[in-house]
């Protein structure tokens, strides 16, 4: 796993196929996922700050949770909890964060942006003052899984809506796959092949993931994975 500072209280954790975060305030500490191969997350975090540290999930998949072990409590949208308990067997106390609310860590403001479709409790993170977003698994040029149960496309859509209605907000996206960081100018080509594939636009190449038949396709600013 490569540890890449990103700005003066901004770690990025990557492990190749997906990262990880850890922002730092004044007050406190968080971890922006904890991970998929790793286990350690919470002890990776503190040889950067031994400040009260907590954990937040962009959703329930299980490359996003691999170290929530370590976390008897944390952050996540409770839309997720089907997808965190029934189908991943997650353990831990959920701490529900919705739309529009703000986690402070002290002088670092970080509001939470609902965005359902790749899974129903998919949420965002925008560092307000640092006018970053970190936006989880919709927004990237890698592969967006939008097949199998729990994701939909309508729903994804709609969040991109919601999402570009807010792009005076940030100046830089950091996904969680693929390239880091990201143009905001992703986001209008997704939100339209997204479009195009509802209207059966694209051909898609026949693939098998975790023992559900999909298709991907090759949108040229991502891929996506879709049935």
């Amino acid at each position: 796993m490569e540890k890449i500072k990103f700005n003066e209280n901004t770690w990025i954790f990557d492990e190749g196929d997906v990262r990880f975060f850890l922002l730092v305030g004044k007050e406190r500490a968080l971890l922006i996922d904890s991970g998929m191969k790793t286990r350690n997350a919470k002890e990776i975090a503190r040889e950067i700050t031994d400040l009260p540290l907590s954990l937040i999930n962009t959703h329930a998949d299980p490359d996003h949770t691999g170290s929530n072990k370590e976390f008897d409590e944390f952050y996540m949208n409770p839309a997720e909890a089907g997808n965190y308990y029934k189908d991943h067997r997650g353990t831990g106390k959920i701490l529900p964060v919705e739309d529009k609310d703000v986690m402070e860590l002290g002088d670092r403001p970080l509001e939470i942006i609902s965005l359902p479709g790749h899974t129903p409790g998919s949420i965002a993170i925008l560092d307000v003052k640092a006018r970053i977003l970190f936006s989880g698994d919709p927004i990237q040029d890698g592969s967006i899984f939008m097949f199998g149960p729990r994701r939909e496309m309508h729903a994804y859509i709609v969040s991109m809506d919601k999402i570009m209605g807010m792009s005076d907000r940030f100046d830089t996206i950091c996904p969680s796959h693929g390239t880091c960081p990201v143009d905001k100018a992703i986001m209008p080509k997704l939100r339209d092949a997204a479009q195009q594939l509802l209207e059966g636009k694209y051909e898609g190449e026949p693939v098998e993931l975790f023992g559900h038949k999909a298709k991907r396709f090759d949108v040229g600013v991502a891929s996506f994975l879709f049935d």
